[in-house]
């Protein structure tokens, strides 16, 4: 079973010119997604696209934002660094961003049914597969040096996304994690298991992956559904592409051995720890952007 297909059409993406400066422009962007909600403010996605001035075409980072209105704020300052460097970029604005979200949603948060966490989820990453989609489909990107850089919750929508789509070459997780059946993340979320609860469980994702590992994604019902937002279930097909992560010792959010489990499944990137919280990390922006930058710029040639 992979939820992550969609219609595949003609990219419809209108850009609209909002600021010129000596090095780049700036785009507002709007498309329709490829798989329509049941609430209507999902169905039109939107973003912000910066493009480098001075040469034909240019790598794309496609920036994918965590929760809240504010997880946009280094989403905005990356996108300024990196357009600086000769990267374009897309800043992809979620269905979990005010701007997208209905009212009905705005009004529960975040105690969300497990159906309406999935369908947002899902919506996200076929959103950035889009993205994918246009960039392939215009001259002014070069379409072989495409990367995700995903903060938090994006972090694991870039993951997911990677792991399904292989037109993506490049990833940079930041603050994020997997294996949502170990121990740590159920005491986060409250959930208690006995002792023989949790080797079942941890068997039976087991058994799941084994499965998906042999017979692929699509080709496998998964016990949980759950398991298709898991990013663990899809680090094994990032295994041979470039993947920085950047996550924070004391991460109050993400449990550290969840994000030591994705990056083993992921065959032990690179990673950096940061002496931080999850949101205080941004207190040291200026370092995250030199590795990031510099990993990217590293990649592509640059």
């Amino acid at each position: 079973m992979n939820p992550y297909i969609y219609p595949r059409t003609k990219p419809s993406f209108n850009l609209h010119l909002k600021e010129t400066t000596g090095k780049w422009l700036r785009y507002t962007v709007d498309f329709p997604i490829a798989k329509p909600t049941r609430h209507k403010e999902n169905n039109i996605a939107y973003g912000e696209y910066y493009q480098p001035r001075g040469a034909d075409s240019w790598p794309l980072a496609v920036l994918v934002h965590g929760w809240g209105n504010r997880s946009m704020i280094p989403c905005k300052l990356l996108a300024k660094d990196l357009v600086k460097k000769g990267i374009a970029s897309f800043m992809l604005y979620l269905v979990f961003h005010s701007s997208r979200m209905p009212e009905v949603i705005k009004n529960r948060l975040p105690n969300l049914s497990p159906e309406e966490w999935f369908e947002g989820y899902q919506t996200s990453v076929i959103d950035v597969r889009q993205i994918v989609d246009w960039a392939s489909s215009t001259e002014v990107i070069r379409k072989q040096r495409i990367a995700v850089v995903g903060i938090s919750l994006g972090g694991i929508i870039s993951a997911i996304a990677m792991g399904v789509d292989q037109r993506i070459r490049v990833g940079v997780i930041l603050l994020a994690g997997g294996n949502y059946e170990n121990p740590a993340w159920l005491r986060k979320t409250g959930a208690r298991r006995t002792e023989a609860e949790s080797i079942e469980a941890r068997d039976l994702y087991a058994q799941y992956l084994n499965r998906v590992a042999v017979k692929g994604l699509g080709n496998v019902i998964p016990p949980k559904k759950s398991y298709l937002t898991d990013p663990l279930t899809f680090a094994s097909h990032l295994r041979e592409r470039p993947l920085l992560m950047v996550n924070a010792l004391w991460d109050e959010r993400v449990p550290k051995q969840s994000t030591v489990d994705f990056w083993e499944a992921c065959g032990r990137p690179d990673i950096k720890w940061f002496p931080t919280g999850h949101s205080t990390i941004w207190l040291l922006y200026p370092l995250i952007r030199k590795e990031i930058v510099a990993f990217l710029c590293s990649t592509f040639g640059m």
